[in-house]
C-alpha cells in the first residue's frame, strides 16, 4: 500500500511541476503573459494564461517545443518562502494582478475563499512559497520534482476559454491543457483512450442522437430532454424507482421552492448559500429553489411522533434540484444546474443499522450491474482521529457507523476499498462508488452517506423499547446520484448504442417504397401495443439512406419491408452490429425483441 501511495504521490507531482514548466515555456514566449493558476489534475494538468488573445494551435505546438527545450536544459525548481504581503508587492512588481488577488484574497478571507485548484497556488494565510524555474518564478505551494527532467511523459492536448476564477463575470483567460504519467507506454494507452473517449462525448452523441439540447434564452446548465433523450431518461428513472419501491422503499413528493427559515435551521444559507439561487419574495416572506431534498424528508418525519415500531423508514425521490455552478464548470449533462436526484434516506436504530447498510449496497450493486456497469471502486471516508473537533456527533455514533460501514463492504464484495482517513464530511462518514466504464474512465455516481447534523439540528427522536427518546441514525443514499449526469455517463459507456431495453428507439421500420407505408404503419402499432419502441421512417429517400440513417441512430434493429413482406411473407430483420440480413416471422420477432426488453438486454 505505502509504494502504491508513494508512486501516485510521484506521478501527481510530476503533473504539478509540468503544469509549472509549462508557464516557464509561456513565459518565454510571451514575457507580458499573465497567469492565473496551474494544478494538477486527473490524469494531467493545465493552467490559465491571458497573453491578451486566443491561443492558437501554433501555439500549442510553440508551446510544447520550448518545454522540451527547457527539459533539455534541465533546471532545478527551487523552492522560497515569504510572507504574504512580501510576496504581494513582488507579483505586483511583476505585473501579475491575478496572483496579486488570489494574495489579497486569502489575507482578508483565509484560504477557505480559495478553489481546489487554487489552494495548489496557496497553503497558508501568513506565509507561502515560491518556485523558480530558469528564469521564471511562480506562487505554489509544491511539492515539486527535483528537475524539469524528473516529469516524465507528458503532452499538451488541447486548450479552450476559461473565466478567471471560473465566473463568468470576470475576465476570459486561455487554458490549456495537458496529459502526463511516469511512462511512456501509460501516456500512449492514455491517449488511445482519449480519441476513443472524443468519439464518445455525451455532448456530440446528444445532439447526434437527439437526446437532449442546450438554449441561451432558457439558461445555461438547465438541459431541454427531447422525445428520444425523454424516453431514455424515463426508462432509467423508472427502472431505478421501480426498484428502490419492490425493496422497502416507499415514495415522497416534495416542492421545488421552500422558506428561507428552513434552509437557515438545516444549516444551508450558513455553509451553502454561494450554491443557493433566490431568495424569492411571496407574500412578503423570503423563499429559496432547493439545492437538497433533505431538510423536506426531515419535516416529514417530525410530523407524526415515532416510535421504534415505525423504524426503519426509507423514503425514496426523484427529486429535481437547482445549484449554482460556475459557469466555467458547466459540462454538458455531467454538470449542470438543475438536475434529478434518485434521493433516499434511511431513517433507523442502532440496531438495525448493520441490515439497512448492507440492503443498501446489495441494491446498489443491483442497479449498476443492471446498467452495464460491474467493475467498481469504493471509497470509505472517516473521521481523522487527530482532529475530532472537525467533526459533530457523538462518538459512539461515529465509531458504530463506520465499523458498521467497513464491515458491510467486506460481506457484500466491495472488500477492495480505499480507507480515506480524514475524509469525511464533518457530518458523517461514508462510502462513494466509482464505476468503470467500457473504455476504462472511472466516474463517481454512488454514495451512501450518513448524517449526524440533521438529525441534531432538527432534533429527530423516537420512541424506544424503554420509553424513552432516542436520535435515530439518518443516511443519505444515491445509487444513480444525479440523473442528468448518469445519462451522460450511460450515453459515453455505451457511445450511444444501447442495449435494446435502454434504445430511444428499439425498431425501425423502413418501407422500400411509398407504397409500402400503410403496412409500415400498420406493423408499428402491432409492435407499440407488445410495448416495443417503434419508428417508421417514410422520408422520400433510397432505402440505402434510410439504412445508413438507423444505423446512424444506433436503432437495435431494422425491419425493411418490401413487396414481400408487406403480402404477409416473413419479416427482413437487420440487426445492429451484424452484416447478414436475418428472415423472421411477425410474432417470432416480437418474442425476440420482447425478451430482450424483459430481460434488459
Amino acid at each position: 500500500m505505502r509504494n502504491n501511495h508513494m508512486n501516485t504521490q510521484s506521478v501527481e507531482t510530476m503533473r504539478h511541476s509540468a503544469a509549472h514548466l509549462m508557464a516557464a515555456a509561456i513565459h518565454r514566449l510571451f514575457p507580458e503573459a499573465k497567469f492565473g493558476v496551474g494544478p494538477a489534475i486527473e490524469f494531467g494538468f493545465y493552467y490559465d494564461i491571458d497573453i491578451g488573445r486566443p491561443v492558437t494551435a501554433e501555439d500549442l505546438k510553440a508551446v510544447s517545443k520550448e518545454m522540451k527545450k527547457m527539459i533539455s536544459q534541465n533546471p532545478h525548481f527551487e523552492r522560497e518562502e515569504m510572507g504574504i504581503d512580501e510576496a504581494i508587492a513582488l507579483f505586483d512588481k511583476m505585473g501579475q494582478t491575478y496572483k496579486v488577488e488570489l494574495l489579497k484574497d486569502i489575507k482578508e478571507k483565509g484560504t477557505t475563499s480559495l478553489s481546489e485548484e487554487e489552494q495548489q497556488d496557496i497553503a497558508d494565510v501568513n506565509e507561502v512559497s515560491l518556485y523558480k524555474t530558469g528564469d521564471f518564478v511562480d506562487l505554489c505551494r509544491g511539492p515539486h520534482v527535483e528537475k524539469a527532467s524528473d516529469i516524465g511523459a507528458w503532452k499538451l492536448t488541447k486548450f479552450s476559454g476559461a473565466y478567471w476564477r471560473g465566473n463568468e463575470a470576470n475576465a476570459q483567460m486561455q487554458r490549456i491543457y495537458g496529459v502526463c504519467f511516469a511512462t511512456q507506454e501509460e501516456l500512449d494507452k492514455h491517449l488511445t483512450m482519449l480519441e476513443e473517449a472524443e468519439k464518445r462525448d455525451h455532448r456530440k452523441l446528444g445532439q447526434a442522437l437527439d437526446l437532449f439540447m442546450f438554449d441561451e434564452e432558457v439558461g445555461a446548465g438547465l438541459p431541454l430532454w427531447l422525445p428520444n433523450g425523454a424516453r431514455l431518461r424515463n426508462e432509467v428513472m423508472n427502472f431505478a424507482f421501480q426498484t428502490y419501491l419492490q425493496n422497502g422503499y416507499e415514495p415522497v413528493c416534495t416542492p421545488h421552492i421552500a422558506h428561507s427559515s428552513l434552509w437557515s435551521h438545516s444549516g444551508h444559507l450558513d455553509f451553502y448559500s454561494d450554491g443557493m439561487y433566490g431568495p424569492l419574495t411571496i407574500d412578503e416572506e423570503e423563499y429559496r429553489i432547493k439545492p437538497m431534498n433533505c431538510p423536506f424528508h426531515v419535516k416529514m418525519y417530525q410530523g407524526t411522533k415515532r416510535s421504534y415500531r415505525d423504524l426503519p423508514i426509507r423514503w425514496t425521490e426523484m427529486g429535481t434540484v437547482y445549484r449554482y455552478e460556475r459557469s466555467g464548470t458547466l459540462h454538458g449533462l455531467t454538470r449542470v444546474r438543475g438536475f434529478t436526484q434518485d434521493d433516499a434516506h434511511i431513517i433507523c436504530t442502532p440496531e438495525q443499522l448493520k441490515e439497512e447498510v448492507k440492503k443498501a449496497l446489495e441494491i446498489t450493486k443491483y442497479v449498476l450491474s443492471t446498467f452495464g456497469f460491474t467493475d467498481y471502486e469504493v471509497n470509505l471516508s472517516v473521521r481523522d482521529p487527530e482532529h475530532l473537533d472537525h467533526f459533530i456527533g457523538e462518538d459512539a455514533n461515529w465509531e458504530q457507523a463506520e465499523s458498521t460501514l467497513k464491515e458491510v463492504l467486506e460481506q457484500t464484495g466491495f472488500d477492495r476499498y480505499a480507507y480515506d482517513v480524514g475524509g469525511a464530511v464533518f457530518y458523517g462518514p461514508k462510502i462513494d462508488i466509482k464505476v468503470s466504464d467500457s473504455i476504462g474512465r472511472k466516474w463517481q455516481l454512488s454514495t451512501i452517506q450518513f448524517d449526524f447534523n440533521l438529525p441534531e439540528r432538527f432534533g429527530m427522536t423516537y420512541v424506544g423499547q424503554d420509553g424513552k427518546e432516542h436520535t435515530p441514525f439518518m443516511i443519505h443514499r444515491a445509487i444513480l446520484g444525479s440523473l442528468e449526469r448518469f445519462i451522460g455517463v450511460l450515453i459515453e459507456h455505451y457511445a450511444g448504442a444501447f442495449p435494446t431495453w435502454l434504445a430511444p428507439v428499439q425498431v425501425g421500420i423502413i418501407p422500400v417504397a411509398d407504397r409500402h407505408n400503410d403496412f409500415c404503419f400498420k406493423l408499428r402499432d402491432e409492435f407499440a401495443a407488445a410495448g416495443i419502441r417503434t419508428d417508421v421512417d417514410d422520408a422520400t429517400e433510397s432505402v440505402g439512406k434510410k439504412i445508413r440513417s438507423a444505423e446512424l441512430k444506433k436503432i437495435p434493429f431494422m425491419v425493411v419491408v418490401g413487396d414481400k413482406e408487406a403480402g404477409g411473407e416473413a419479416l427482413t430483420i437487420r440487426i445492429r452490429g451484424e452484416a447478414e440480413q436475418q428472415s423472421l416471422d411477425k410474432a417470432a420477432f416480437i418474442e425476440r425483441v420482447s425478451k430482450e426488453i424483459e430481460e434488459r438486454l
